[in-house]
């Protein structure tokens, strides 16, 4: 397994990293006990980087987490998320104080590797957000901060407010990206290339879509449906998904390799964050970025996966449907 600074963090995270909205939910991993298997597999593998929320199955995820890490918390850098939704007269200090103490209950853990917003929230400014943030790091509840569905400009805004005040700095991006989605190349991924900010890509196979076992109709997962369905019902991603598919087997490769190893490839990239819902696909994600691609590589997919510059998705609110913002 490679690892890789996080942005300019001390954290060394895999270069496949878990994600766990999975562990929790009724439908998909409800039993503590399999969420177990999964970290443990994870762990065996080298993958040390696990990423959460505390949205996840209402911090069931966390719960889970905070479970299977008994005795081996040491192996793990933990990843987890606060939201600002509902705030209902709380003050945005008060529910991120709460929120870090609650997660840090639910994950059996005395400091958080690396804690992130969520979602930004339109109406707050970045001093609202950091100035807590900050303090958090201070008091030794957290190791490093980063944000989850920024557009560039307002990371580049909370990174001029806290140079200003000399507070910890947002040291990862994550958000949406892979050879479907790419809206991230606009501006947030320059912008992360730049500025050594780790970028950390979630959905890098678009719902399923990249593993190639969609595309005669079969139909995906409820939690992937959307996502595949519009895939599936496009003639142009059929065709390209079927190019890429030659273009790795080529070279001994699968379509899923070639998903991974591209996002990887990206010097911005720190982790790719992937889920798993058992041991036998944490064995194939932990051995999928190993195409070591070159530009040439990556050039080539780019000319077949080409992206047109269109779609709806620029950036999220709270955790709604994803909406462009014009600012």
């Amino acid at each position: 397994m490679d690892y890789r600074k996080l942005g300019t963090s001390d954290l060394e995270v895999s270069a496949i990293g878990l994600g766990t909205n999975n562990f929790g939910n009724d439908a998909r991993i409800p039993d503590p006990a399999q969420s177990a298997r999964v970290v443990h597999a994870c762990l065996d593998a080298g993958i040390n980087f696990i990423d959460t929320s505390n949205n996840y199955s209402a911090g069931k995820s966390e719960s889970h987490i905070g479970e299977a890490l008994k005795g081996r918390r040491n192996d793990a850098i933990i990843a987890t998320k606060f939201n600002l939704n509902n705030l209902e007269g709380q003050s945005i200090k008060d529910r991120i104080n709460q929120s870090v103490d609650e997660s840090l209950t639910r994950l059996q853990t005395d400091v958080i590797d690396l804690y992130q917003i969520h979602y930004a929230l339109p109406e707050a400014s970045a001093d609202e957000i950091l100035e807590p943030m900050n303090a958090l790091v201070e008091q030794g509840k957290v190791r490093s901060i980063g944000e989850c569905n920024y557009m560039g400009w307002r990371h580049a805004e909370a990174t001029a407010a806290a140079a200003q005040h000399g507070w910890a700095q947002f040291v990862s991006a994550q958000s949406y990206y892979n050879l479907f989605r790419r809206q991230v190349e606009l501006e947030l991924l320059p912008y992360c290339h730049a500025n050594n900010v780790g970028f950390l890509p979630y959905f890098p196979l678009a719902g399923g879509w990249l593993t190639g076992k969609y595309t005669r109709g079969t139909e995906a997962p409820a939690a992937a449906r959307r996502m595949v369905g519009e895939l599936q019902g496009d003639e142009q991603a059929q065709d390209t998904l079927a190019k890429l598919d030659a273009f790795a087997g080529e070279r001994g490769h699968s379509v899923l390799d070639l998903a991974f190893s591209w996002l990887l490839a990206h010097p911005a990239v720190s982790s790719v964050i992937a889920g798993a819902m058992t041991e036998e696909q944490v064995a194939t994600n932990s051995k999928s970025g190993d195409w070591a691609m070159t530009m040439e590589d990556r050039d080539a997919i780019d000319e077949i996966a080409g992206w047109d510059g269109t779609g709806n998705e620029i950036e999220a609110f709270g955790g709604g449907s994803p909406k462009r913002i014009i600012r």
